[in-house]
């Protein structure tokens, strides 16, 4: 294995090096403390979100349904980079084969696209919760709701698979050094040793696909809840709309913000540093700070917590 993560000369690569986030071992050790408490306080602080919204009889409303999926994407989205950054920290090997590197790649995407569409979904909740406050409970039915997680779910693992598919059937033949802490695309899409012209406006339409459009929906829905609230004459009930409001906001600007800055750009424009900075706020940061802002942000939600503990 470690002939063929080093050996730069082969026709096709079978393995890959990941470089990480450094290559001083006391900064590694340092990091490892670092992430691994983050990676503990965030798959805690989601189970802790999806066993208050599945207890808690309050927080039985579609926003919460929606959350509960959310909380426990969080938990596996966060699952397919940070153990394998853990345990890269902690040996020197840190080779990944075709396989693995094309699995992490698909999870990744996988994930990241449902939490793209969930977030879009959570938007339209608050949108017809607000702008249609009396035909709520006959739009947003749980049907409905199970529905939409569904459909999600699906849309995003045909997408994912599709696109992954066309990126490693392309000839990988050095080098083979993937200057990140997981497998990205577009470090991967870097050392393709074929025109990758096609596969970069791929990536673009993929971009555009699961990333602009549902922004562009979550966008629409805000601008006309906007509307709506400034029409409601009681300050009392504009603070309790901007409250509903606010988390998903909060959340949203996070993680489309440096998703849109990473993805919707060209390979030429790509840089090691500015990516791998990126990559951690929206691969490990957002994940870990969600419990906090659903938490701290929601009335309902912190008073469940206490009644919990």
């Amino acid at each position: 294995m470690m002939s063929q993560c080093h050996g730069n000369n082969e026709t096709r690569i079978r393995a890959f090096l990941l470089l990480g986030l450094s290559n001083i071992r006391i900064v590694q050790q340092l990091l490892f403390g670092i992430f691994s408490l983050i990676y503990v306080f965030t798959v805690m602080g989601n189970i802790l979100i999806i066993i208050i919204v599945t207890t808690e009889s309050k927080l039985c409303s579609p926003m919460y349904f929606f959350l509960r999926h959310l909380s426990l994407t969080e938990i596996f989205y966060i699952s397919v980079t940070v153990p394998r950054m853990l345990k890269d920290f902690v040996h020197h090997d840190k080779c990944i084969s075709f396989v693995e590197c094309a699995t992490q790649l698909y999870f990744f995407c996988f994930l990241g696209t449902t939490e793209c569409f969930t977030l879009a979904v959570m938007a339209y909740d608050r949108y017809v919760a607000i702008c249609s406050p009396l035909l709520y409970t006959s739009i947003m039915t749980r049907t409905l709701c199970i529905r939409i997680v569904t459909g999600t779910f699906l849309i995003a693992m045909f997408i994912s698979i599709g696109q992954i598919t066309f990126v490693f059937s392309l000839p990988f033949c050095g080098p083979n050094e993937i200057d990140h802490f997981f497998c990205d695309l577009l470090p991967v899409v870097k050392l393709i040793c074929a025109d990758t012209y096609t596969n970069e406006i791929t990536i673009l339409l993929y971009g555009s696909l699961v990333i602009f459009a549902p922004f562009v929906l979550i966008l629409i829905s805000y601008i006309k809840i906007l509307a709506a609230v400034l029409g409601i004459r009681s300050s009392t009930e504009q603070h309790k709309a901007y409250s509903t409001c606010g988390s998903h906001l909060t959340s949203v600007s996070l993680f489309y913000g440096t998703a849109i800055v990473t993805y919707l750009r060209t390979k030429s424009s790509y840089t090691h540093k500015g990516s791998k900075i990126l990559s951690l706020l929206y691969s490990v940061l957002i994940p870990m700070l969600n419990p906090l802002i659903y938490s701290l942000r929601n009335s309902l939600v912190k008073t469940a917590i206490k009644t919990f503990f």
